[in-house]
């Protein structure tokens, strides 16, 4: 089997990006989004995420199999936090004696 050779210079552009994602997560912490703070927070963190996954973990560059297998983790992981989601917001917070 092969290996793929990824140029040098590809993991400079991906740490760059991840680097200005973070500046940006970090610079929207000061900013009061209201519901939204969670929503966009997830999204940055999963894009990241997924840079990390695809190019530094090289699953980009790997066999179907090993692709179905994060595929499958991030399935569960969705299917946990959608669950965990379910169970938040269906709770009867504000009948709650202080």
């Amino acid at each position: 089997m092969s290996e793929h050779v990824v140029p040098v210079r590809t993991y400079y552009v991906i740490w760059a990006v991840l680097m200005v994602f973070t500046a940006v997560t970090a610079g929207l912490s000061f900013y009061d989004l209201g519901r939204l703070s969670i929503v966009v927070a997830l999204l940055i963190a999963g894009f990241k995420a997924g840079l990390v996954g695809l190019y530094f973990m090289h699953i980009k560059y790997s066999d179907p199999v090993n692709r179905v297998a994060a595929i499958a983790g991030v399935v569960f992981v969705a299917i946990l936090l959608a669950l965990t989601s379910a169970d938040f917001f269906t709770r009867m917070w504000f009948f709650r004696a202080p």
